[in-house]
């Protein structure tokens, strides 16, 4: 408990620094949870973020990018449906996140490599992806099909590859075609099952279940984080550096 708390007040800290930066340099979205009577508000930051979140590129199904470095990044760690990393790991980093969210993109991209080539790879962690789908009506579809995509032993293939060619925020891009190019991409055996499974009341069912679960726990932003360990369940709410939750990580351990 200590450790928590520790680490709490350090978080503290940092966003007390953050906030005297000027709020127009950052993308910000809010996110509040409790942990115990722990009030925090944290700002998910960099301006890369809002480059990538605004911009008209990506959401081409006929242009994918990134196969080659989402194979490089998650090949051959272990995984089920969408759970990477070793199955015995007693740590286990918990994203909800929609796959429409631009800053869920962006730390795909900036923030959960460091954590997945690092413990994750080393067998100290495992990170699991939960559906938090509520930027708009594509997102649970986008969530039910990285589910699926999942059944099939690619799924942080597909969501690290969705990432890679999201388009603008509910533009429409993430439809039928998109999303089965992302599979094909991710390297799916069976499209047709997958095609089945991801329009399933199971799955469908599941993506508004892991959004409840979000709720449940306080958070109304995404990404969010939590960490599972044999001490119980950890509310990490956006944290600001991956150091930060390799930290908590390791405590955990």
């Amino acid at each position: 408990m200590s450790n928590k708390r520790e680490r709490e007040k350090r978080r503290e800290q940092r966003l007390q620094e953050e906030t005297k930066v000027d709020a127009g340099e950052r993308r910000t979205r809010l996110l509040q949870f409790g942990a115990g009577a722990v009030f925090l508000a944290i700002v998910a930051v960099v301006i890369l973020i809002v480059v990538n979140g605004n911009s008209d590129s990506g959401g081409d199904a006929q242009n994918l990018e990134g196969v080659a470095s989402v194979d490089s990044l998650v090949g051959g760690i272990p995984q089920k449906e969408l759970v990477l990393g070793d199955p015995k790991a007693k740590v286990e980093l918990i994203e909800f996140g929609d796959l429409q969210c631009p800053v869920c993109k962006s730390y795909s991209e900036e923030f959960l490599p460091q954590i997945i080539e690092g413990q994750v790879k080393d067998g100290k962690a495992k990170v699991s992806f939960r559906n938090f789908a509520f930027l708009g009506e594509q997102s649970a579809p986008a969530g039910a099909a990285a589910l699926a995509a999942g059944n099939q032993g690619r799924g942080w293939q597909f969501l690290e590859l969705f990432y890679r060619n999201q388009g603008k925020e509910n533009s429409g891009y993430a439809d039928d075609e998109f999303l089965t190019a992302v599979a094909k991409g991710a390297g799916v055996k069976d499209i047709a099952k997958w095609d089945e499974e991801r329009k399933s009341s199971k799955l469908t069912g599941e993506v508004t279940a892991t959004t409840a679960e979000a709720q449940k726990l306080g958070f109304t932003g995404t990404p969010s984080f939590a960490l599972q360990s044999p001490d119980g369940l950890e509310l990490l709410g956006t944290p600001s550096a991956p150091e930060e939750v390799e930290e908590a990580i390791e405590e955990a351990s």
